[in-house]
């Protein structure tokens, strides 16, 4: 069952957004949890990979201004606000991970909330484009979002956020929990999006199906930037192979992870 329709997607921003990030640490409290962020989000999608406790859901909630930040965050040349109301007006929307729609709301509220900042005609515009973009939805319209399964929920989710016609659209996890399916689906619609214009960064654990749709990608650990590239060559690395495409496994854990590929190979290089 295809839940949008193959064509480009008509909501979302006039220009391709560029996003630039320079020295950026944030945390909970005293507790850093990235630490000197350098990385750049051009037009098209890239994506952010890494295990759990990397700091990839910290990273868009920093972007996002739901957690204080440190550093330099351009978007389009110009400061991103701190506000996370100044941000979605400033034409950036989240994607959450675990989605968080309002399960007692019907499906075309929850979009509607989506494009609640602009006047009621464009919301009802903005809300037929949704509805078009995304056929099946128009037949769920009335459904409570609750009764849904994981992955029309994520469906939801997406076309809620582009009722905000973002320029850039972040997307956590957007893979996490869905039937494999429905995780090709839902990629593919992010590849759709930033092909019709909207910049696309995505943090996800599914690296494989990710970079197979990436144009570009980061590996965090840790806080950390352990690797970058184009996601093709990304897909062909060492690093990755070794960390999370189960080559070379540390035979004392039966696990490894991207920064521990490196070292080892730094070692290997040095003797």
């Amino acid at each position: 069952m295809m839940w949008y329709r193959p064509e480009s997607f008509r909501l979302g921003g006039a220009n391709q957004a560029h996003l630039k990030v320079d020295g950026l640490s944030a945390g909970y409290g005293a507790f850093l949890v990235l630490r000197d962020l350098k990385l750049e989000v051009k037009p098209g999608l890239t994506v952010v990979l890494g295990p759990n406790g990397a700091g990839k859901t910290t990273l868009l909630k920093a972007l996002n201004g739901l957690i204080p930040r440190q550093g330099t965050v351009l978007f389009d040349g110009e400061a991103l606000p701190e506000k996370t109301n100044e941000i979605v007006e400033a034409g950036v929307a989240l994607v959450p991970e675990g989605r968080q729609l309002f399960p007692q709301m019907t499906v075309a509220e929850n979009l509607e909330l989506g494009g609640w900042l602009v006047p009621k005609a464009e919301r009802a515009r903005r809300l037929e484009q949704a509805f078009s973009d995304f056929p099946k939805l128009r037949e769920r319209a009335t459904q409570l979002a609750g009764t849904m399964s994981g992955g029309e929920q994520q469906m939801v989710a997406v076309a809620r956020a582009m009722m905000c016609a973002p320029r850039l659209l972040m997307l956590d996890e957007p893979s996490l929990g869905l039937a494999p399916r429905m995780v090709d689906e839902l990629l593919g619609i992010a590849r759709r999006i930033a092909d019709a214009g909207t910049t696309v960064l995505m943090v996800e654990q599914n690296v494989k199906k990710a970079l197979a749709v990436a144009d570009r990608g980061y590996v965090l650990e840790r806080g950390t930037l352990v690797a970058s590239g184009p996601a093709r060559l990304l897909a062909r690395s060492t690093v990755i192979r070794e960390a999370y495409l189960g080559a070379d496994k540390d035979p004392a854990t039966g696990t490894t992870n991207a920064a521990d590929a490196v070292n080892r190979r730094k070692a290997v290089a040095a003797t």
